[in-house]
């Protein structure tokens, strides 16, 4: 294949603008805000879910404490009716009167104890209260965190993007003045050798794969018209020749 040196040479120009997009490709992929967002996104989850249990308790609580305040209500009331009908003398009876007197005593301890119950729930709902509250909390700043680092990270996509959008109307424009059939196989070897397809042949030395040129392809190179398009012998990337290829 042969093209005009000056062509070659925007071909390195093009090989330049390639690398700065697979640079700015690269930036945006390992943007420091990706980590810290999917940390943050995992803190956050957990605490969801430590929030949600909390939630979930103290409606359990809630439920339990309005059962046991039921439950103290009806003791209280029956033991309200039982001690109107002692204070009432309606019962003569010295059996019925014992039995009632009884009853009365038995409903004052499940009182008590039915009480002590309430007590004891409304204490683990303040718990669960406070322990909904604090996760709230919680989960409000690790939002806010999430939302200012995703903010970050936008704002550095918007001015990679940007800058992505630049470089590549350069990069048409300059891929527009190497002939097509150069430029054709320039794209295939970039897509095989790991982005790059051309290289400067600089002090005798590929600067693809960095290897010096044996002697025997320095003189073939060297005795290669100037349009010539030279490959090197260690990575078949195109060779571009230079006032520096120490020829």
């Amino acid at each position: 294949m042969n093209a005009a040196p000056a062509d070659q040479i925007r071909l390195l120009d093009v090989q330049d603008l390639d690398v700065r997009l697979q640079q700015l490709a690269h930036k945006r992929k390992s943007l420091p805000e990706h980590a810290e967002i999917d940390a943050l996104t995992k803190d956050l989850t957990q605490l969801r879910d430590l929030l949600v249990a909390a939630q979930t308790e103290e409606s359990d609580c809630a439920r339990e404490q309005t059962k046991a305040e039921q439950d103290v209500d009806q003791v209280r009331r029956r033991a309200t009716r039982d001690q109107q009908r002692l204070d009432s003398g309606a019962v003569a009876s010295p059996k019925d009167l014992s039995n009632l007197q009884h009853e009365i005593a038995s409903l004052a301890k499940r009182q008590g104890d039915l009480e002590d119950v309430v007590l004891e729930v409304m204490e683990r709902r303040e718990s669960a209260q406070e322990r909904v509250g604090e996760l709230t909390e919680r989960v409000a700043s690790v939002q806010s965190k999430i939302d200012d680092a995703t903010a970050r990270r936008n704002a550095a996509f918007e001015a990679i993007d940007g800058e992505a959008a630049s470089v590549t109307r350069e990069r048409e424009v300059v891929a527009a003045s190497v002939p097509a059939d150069l430029l054709k196989l320039y794209d295939k070897l970039r897509a095989q050798q790991g982005g790059i397809g051309a290289a400067k042949l600089y002090a005798r030395s590929c600067q693809g794969c960095r290897q010096e040129l044996a002697i025997t392809e320095l003189s073939e190179i060297r005795s290669a018209a100037p349009d010539t398009v030279v490959r090197c012998e260690n990575c078949s990337r195109i060779l571009v020749r230079t006032a520096e290829s120490g020829l």
